[in-house]
């Protein structure tokens, strides 16, 4: 966004960076404060209070340390952290904007489904990024048709509206181009939906390879050491593409893809992690596919992770009735042999 504007990357701690901050603040250059942790230099306060004021001569200034600068409206200030789940006090949540531009399962799932079609289907993609960008920019056309009319309305008087000549012409052409665009608009529309049922035919494998990211991504809750970004959870994800087997049928190439897709990123994450944890990680790959289509339900799953209610006294010294009817136990049992039962041993071997 700020190629062009000689933005400034700083750190917090620097010898320069106040210094650097005001000539920013001077000049109106855009910074980037990259690194942050949970607290902010009290040194960036006028600024993030925006305590500007006017100075001599009708000029706006801000105060940063002991110094009075110049203050230019063009001046932008961005902050930056890599920690995972950041938690700001309410004193910093009032003075900044806060965005999460952590990848969410659902914001994955399409990425990784863009990355299928255009491998499998690139002429599919590709219409669809074309018809996208066109229903897009016909859009603003019509909007910009209405702003157009909108304000020729306002700056003519009540006399004029119906003897001026240029906003009847206006009316007329806008008529006909509204016409063609709602027309196009329908048409793309339709073309849309289309698309959209073709992709969605690769839905699953791009499904696969959201489990398998989110389930690396946790592994880095056991060691830091197995950290892995998502860009390189995506060229695995690319790489097995390529590598999987065409099939006869479609669905035995969506098999093909999906099974190859999690034995590469399986075998090339399990590279890094120590021996103990490897059994972790093909377990919670199993248990996270098996959670994603139902087949371990959540109660089972919630009676794994925290146990049972406690119980009182009495309870304890009830006689259990014969014969024990189906418990969630049960199931819970039934659902992690069922997962063991279909993981291809040799993939998951850990």
């Amino acid at each position: 966004m700020n190629k062009k504007e000689n933005m400034s990357l700083l750190k917090f701690g620097s010898l320069t960076f106040l210094r650097e901050v005001s000539a920013a603040v001077n000049n109106g250059n855009p910074i980037l404060i990259e690194d942050v942790m949970e607290n902010i230099d009290p040194g960036l306060d006028p600024i993030l209070m925006h305590s500007e004021f006017m100075g001599d001569g009708g000029i706006k200034q801000i105060k940063l340390g002991e110094a009075t600068q110049d203050y230019d409206d063009n001046f932008r200030l961005f902050m930056t952290t890599k920690l995972p789940n950041p938690h700001y006090p309410p004193e910093v949540c009032i003075k900044v904007t806060l965005i999460n531009f952590t990848v969410t399962f659902e914001g994955l799932e399409e990425q990784l489904l863009g990355d299928v079609v255009i491998k499998e289907k690139p002429e599919v993609e590709a219409q669809r990024d074309k018809i996208v960008i066109q229903m897009a920019a016909d859009k603003k056309t019509l909007k910009n048709i209405e702003n157009t009319i909108l304000k020729m309305l306002t700056e003519s008087t009540e006399e004029q509206i119906l003897d001026e000549d240029t906003l009847i012409n206006v009316l007329d052409e806008s008529k006909i181009t509204s016409t063609e665009i709602n027309q196009r608009i329908a048409e793309a529309t339709i073309v849309e939906q289309s698309i959209n049922e073709t992709r969605l035919g690769y839905k699953p494998v791009a499904i696969r390879g959201s489990i398998l990211y989110f389930v690396i991504a946790d592994m880095a809750r056991i060691n830091d050491m197995y950290q892995n970004s998502l860009q390189f959870v995506k060229t695995l994800f690319n790489k097995a593409i390529d590598a999987s087997p065409p099939g006869d049928t479609f669905e035995d190439r969506l098999k093909s893809l999906i099974t190859v897709i999690t034995q590469l990123i399986f075998t090339n994450i399990s590279r890094g992690l120590f021996e103990r944890d490897k059994l972790i990680f093909s377990f919670l790959i199993c248990t996270s596919i098996d959670r994603n289509t139902g087949k371990i339900k959540p109660v089972s799953w919630n009676l794994l992770l925290r146990g049972t209610a406690t119980i009182s006294e009495n309870d304890a010294k009830k006689q259990p009735p014969n014969p024990l009817p189906k418990t969630v136990l049960s199931d819970l049992a039934a659902d992690l042999v069922y997962s063991a039962e279909v993981v291809d041993p040799e993939v998951y071997a850990g």
